[in-house]
């Protein structure tokens, strides 16, 4: 889980957690009040009531009660022996209304929910020996509802969710910053830069220790650079008058060659250097991977020595920089050349194929020499590592699959090392595919 989600996460519990807190804690604040205020209302219509016809004599007694009898909210009518009604308490709140009304009316007083059918708040009184009810609509003496409690707590909830989601970017924000520079850094860019002026003060101080990093490595690189120069420019210079004075003064033709092989192998490892020291600018553009084998396969021509074969698609194209999977292939195939030679041929027999997984493209070069030994796999990426005897008497740099691999990182691929079921070494580069 990413750190923006974790946060939103924990927010958005926290802040669900007080919202209901809070609603519980209304809701039993809201309780009590709303059950005092609502039967001290019914009961000061019920002694107004009371009043009002008490005060009345006989004859406009019954004419106040048809009049009180048709009003649409609260209506006063004679109480019959043969009426049926519900009682008011069916929970607690409707409980301690009709306990505040008995209290104020008299314990004498009823309290219904339903009288012959008719739903509202009933409230029976007597007057001398006449009988009355008062009808109040109920929902003037009920709680706030289920669903009114939901639609608040919806919408304090969705409040939580959108405010959660706000504070979680804002407070990601930094480090997401943060790692897009580290990703560019890692890139070859040295030149990202972090707002030093932000007014987080943590922030501000990883982001400027972020800036000096990237300065010290821009630094670093740009001696690298022109320290590996000035190495390249020393020790070929020498080289080339050592060869041509080998070509001058030697007589004997068998050392002449063997000078000229040995002043070859060391600007070959000259070059090795070069290669894997060489800072990661790439440009990708979707390449022909079969035109640019079918280039490299050129330069191995001595049957002798090696036979490439590729069945790679000709119109299989991947995303790449094409010097830098130039590179790969060139260290691939002398890679095999020197340490992938068949025991009884005495050259390097090379299958290039390749394989599509969903938007990668694998491609696989495996000659059918000895192989490595399965535990030294891992190590064979790494700088001057050799993995045997033969590997030790060759006269390689030691470094062409780690430049292979870190060719493939700066392209965004990936490269794995396996032995075939059968013997040899098959190397696997996996790369963006691009759609014909």
């Amino acid at each position: 889980m990413s750190l923006f989600w974790r946060t939103f996460f924990l927010l958005a519990i926290l802040l669900a957690g007080g919202v209901f807190a809070w609603v519980q804690t209304l809701r039993a604040l809201d309780f009590e009040p709303r059950a005092v205020q609502a039967a001290q209302q019914t009961a000061g219509l019920v002694n107004l009531a009371r009043a009002s016809l008490k005060h009345t004599d006989g004859i406009n007694r019954v004419a106040l009660v048809k009049s009180m009898a048709a009003q649409e909210v609260i209506r006063v009518k004679p109480r019959e022996p043969a009426d049926q009604f519900e009682s008011f308490e069916v929970d607690r709140f409707s409980r301690r209304v009709s306990r505040e009304l008995r209290s104020s009316l008299g314990p004498d007083a009823i309290v219904a929910r339903t009288v012959n059918g008719q739903p509202g708040l009933w409230v029976g009184f007597t007057i001398d020996r006449d009988r009355y009810w008062l009808q109040a609509a109920a929902a003037e003496t009920s709680p706030l509802s289920n669903s009114t409690w939901f639609a608040w707590i919806g919408i304090a909830l969705l409040a939580t969710l959108i405010g959660s989601a706000g504070i979680a970017g804002l407070i990601n924000r930094p480090l997401k910053q943060l790692s897009f520079a580290a990703s560019r850094i890692r890139g070859g860019d040295l030149d990202s830069r972090l707002d030093e002026n932000t007014l987080t003060s943590e922030i501000r101080e990883v982001n400027m220790g972020f800036n000096r990093m990237a300065r010290e490595l821009a630094r670093v690189e740009e001696d690298r650079a022109v320290m590996l120069a000035g190495i390249s420019h020393d020790l070929r210079t020498p080289l080339a008058r050592l060869r041509l004075e080998t070509e001058m003064s030697v007589s004997d033709d068998e050392a002449k060659k063997n000078m000229a092989s040995d002043i070859d192998q060391l600007d070959a490892i000259i070059d090795k250097f070069m290669d894997y020291a060489r800072p990661g600018e790439t440009q990708m553009r979707p390449t022909l991977v079969a035109k640019l084998i079918d280039k490299e396969i050129t330069a191995f021509r001595d049957p002798t020595q090696i036979k490439i074969t590729s069945r790679v698609a000709i119109d299989l194209k991947v995303l790449a920089d094409e010097t830098e999977l130039s590179r790969v292939f060139q260290n691939l195939f002398e890679n095999a050349r020197r340490y992938g030679r068949g025991t009884y041929t005495g050259s390097a027999d090379v299958h290039v194929s390749h394989a599509k997984a969903g938007p990668w493209v694998i491609i696989t070069v495996r000659d059918h020499g000895p192989g490595v030994a399965p535990e030294k796999l891992s190590q064979l990426t790494t700088p001057f590592f050799r993995g045997d005897a033969a590997r030790t008497a060759a006269t390689g740099a030691g470094l062409g699959l780690a430049i292979v691999e870190k060719a493939m990182l700066r392209m965004g691929g990936s490269l794995e090392m396996s032995n075939a079921p059968d013997g040899g070494l098959m190397a696997h580069i996996r790369l963006k595919r691009v759609a014909s």
